[in-house]
């Protein structure tokens, strides 16, 4: 017989990726790294730092983007709200979609799983409804796992970065 509260604190995988493009994006970029650590999401991966296009208003500052594969014991749900906090923590506010801001964190990954759930009123879609077209996601990733599988599109990451269009490649860079 297990115990009950077993299963919700296995050890689970997640892919996040961090963005900013307001302030010091570098220095915003590891606070957000530390605020992870330190509420017990180990940082088991980081991606270097690249630089892209602010998208789809390619007038707003440009990013630096990075891609971590962390570990945790959280569900979902907890991890999403822990997450929220730390955009927060670093001074993300709320405005139009896409707009700039300080702290961006996307749940790329959680456990190789397809979730769909509302959480504090907002909507969790995992996998990442758009990773697979964003070379700001997909490169990082790759630098880290070069074997990952897309859970819901069932492709290796491989073959979705041939499908980025050229042009777009070019308005990346590592730092």
């Amino acid at each position: 017989m297990k115990k009950q509260g077993t299963l919700e604190n296995q050890v689970k995988y997640a892919y996040l990726s961090l963005g900013s493009n307001l302030g010091n994006r570098y220095n915003n970029l590891q606070r957000a790294k530390f605020w992870l650590n330190y509420i017990g999401i180990s940082i088991k991966k980081s991606s270097s730092i690249y630089e892209s296009e602010s998208w789809p208003n390619r007038k707003f500052p440009k990013y630096l983007n990075i891609v971590l594969m962390v570990q945790t014991t959280k569900s979902i749900s907890e991890f999403f709200k822990e997450v929220k906090f730390i955009e927060k923590k670093i001074g993300r506010k709320k405005g139009p979609k896409y707009s700039p801001r300080i702290c961006d964190i996307d749940i790329l990954d959680f456990d190789k799983k397809i979730i769909e759930k509302k959480v504090n009123n907002q909507k969790l879609i995992i996998p990442h409804p758009r990773l697979h077209e964003r070379n700001f996601v997909l490169i990082p990733l790759y630098e880290i796992e070069k074997k990952w599988r897309h859970p819901k599109l069932m492709q290796k990451i491989t073959t979705l970065l041939l499908k980025i269009n050229t042009i777009n490649l070019s308005s990346i860079k590592i730092l």
